[in-house]
């Protein structure tokens, strides 16, 4: 009986709950590629660099990933540079992998705006793990230099952010969190830490239910982060900002959290549907509107509920892979295919160590409940992923 060769590109959230459903089938030929050999789990990014977890906790190896499943899962750390939807070929730098279903679900990257002056030289993003890493050791390494500067000269550490979507929020809450932990913690004499994010909108995260944008917006100013609404920055130099009403910031650091933009693949792609903002055009089944055989899912791609975006999340993320897994698998048997219904099953924001603000099918939470929470979820889907990989990782080194 002839194998369904299927290629999944893109080991995140997505792609893996992906593999993980039409791994069941045992005609599933799977092929996973990504250019990482881990998964990095976005969702604790702020408790990486708030040193509540260490990057092993965030990641999961690839490899032993894929080996955890029945023997017809393979992983190539490779990256992708082209699709040939005509001939049915994914084109990497060393390989040609041919398949008869394909799923796109690379995510998206960090939009450093070109117009912005000195954003790309001067501004960190944290989508990416090596980022994040970077940033984080920058910042420890600036807290050391203060304390290490006391009794000489003490300056507060400036840092700026950009964007005041959940990202910004988030990342914000905890490193004010952990800093005034750690000088509460330790009686050193040079403290000082501003954060401040700069916001183009009237509030900060937009869209998002306006009873937990004021329990965090509270939860903002209690830790002492400055909000800048209506505002944008225009221009970043080696230590300052510059914002559009004018004003001059002090910086340190800056984060850039302002949006995001396909990933480079999805920009190079020809012979492919694309709508307005450069992200692959999908149908009510996933598949892109001119490949049947070609499925687009995560943040690649934008989907609609009753006219309305969809939050690119990692839960809405895994919601489209569980669809797409089942349209794959109903085309296969020439079965009728399932049009999405996908929705947010709620927002968990995360604003520093032990408090959370949470709206859980249609239910308010605040405090250290929700933030109990957020971590049952996160913790919960690393176990998952940890448990298949320990498989994987058992089989390597007990034959």
């Amino acid at each position: 009986m002839k194998k369904n060769n299927i290629i999944v590109i893109g080991g995140g959230y997505a792609g893996l709950r992906t593999v993980e459903k039409l791994a069941k089938n045992p005609q599933n030929e799977i092929t996973l590629l990504d250019k990482n050999p881990y998964h990095f789990m976005q969702t604790e990014v702020y408790d990486l660099i708030a040193n509540e977890e260490d990057f092993a906790q965030v990641t999961v190896d690839l490899f032993t990933y894929c080996i955890g499943f029945g023997g017809n899962v393979s992983f190539y750390k490779q990256d992708v540079c082209d699709i040939d939807f005509i001939s049915k070929k994914v084109i990497t730098p060393i390989n040609r992998f041919s398949y008869d279903y394909l799923v796109i679900a690379v995510g998206a990257r960090t939009r450093f705006m070109s117009n912005v002056i000195g954003l790309r030289e001067y501004a960190y993003g944290i989508k990416a793990l090596h980022r994040a890493m970077y940033f984080k050791q920058k910042f420890e390494m600036s807290l050391f230099k203060r304390v290490d500067d006391s009794g000489t000269s003490c300056h507060s550490l400036n840092i700026i952010i950009a964007g005041g979507g959940l990202s910004g929020v988030e990342i914000a809450a905890q490193m004010a969190s952990f800093s005034k932990e750690f000088y509460s913690h330790n009686n050193f004499i040079c403290r000082g830490l501003n954060i401040v994010i700069v916001n183009s909108g009237e509030h900060i995260l937009k869209g998002i239910d306006q009873k937990l944008v004021k329990k965090s917006d509270k939860r903002l100013k209690k830790l002492d982060v400055i909000i800048k609404n209506n505002r944008k920055v225009v221009e970043v130099k080696k230590d300052s900002v510059i914002l559009s009403d004018g004003e001059v910031m002090k910086m340190d650091f800056m984060i850039f959290a302002g949006g995001v933009e396909p990933n480079h693949l999805i920009h190079s792609l020809d012979g492919i549907d694309k709508n307005e903002n450069g992200y692959i055009q999908t149908n009510n089944y996933l598949q892109s509107t001119n490949h049947n055989e070609v499925f687009a899912i995560g943040d690649c791609t934008t989907i609609y509920n009753d006219g309305n975006v969809v939050a690119p999340t990692a839960d809405t993320a895994e919601q489209m892979a569980e669809v797409c897994a089942k349209n794959i698998s109903n085309l296969m048997d020439n079965k009728e295919m399932v049009v999405h219904n996908i929705k947010s099953r709620g927002v968990l924001i995360a604003l520093g160590r032990g408090y959370a603000v949470a709206k859980i099918f249609g239910i308010y939470f605040s405090g250290y409940l929700a933030f109990g929470m957020k971590k049952v979820v996160e913790r919960l889907y690393a176990k998952r992923l940890d448990m298949r990989s320990h498989k994987g990782c058992t089989k390597i080194f007990c034959k």
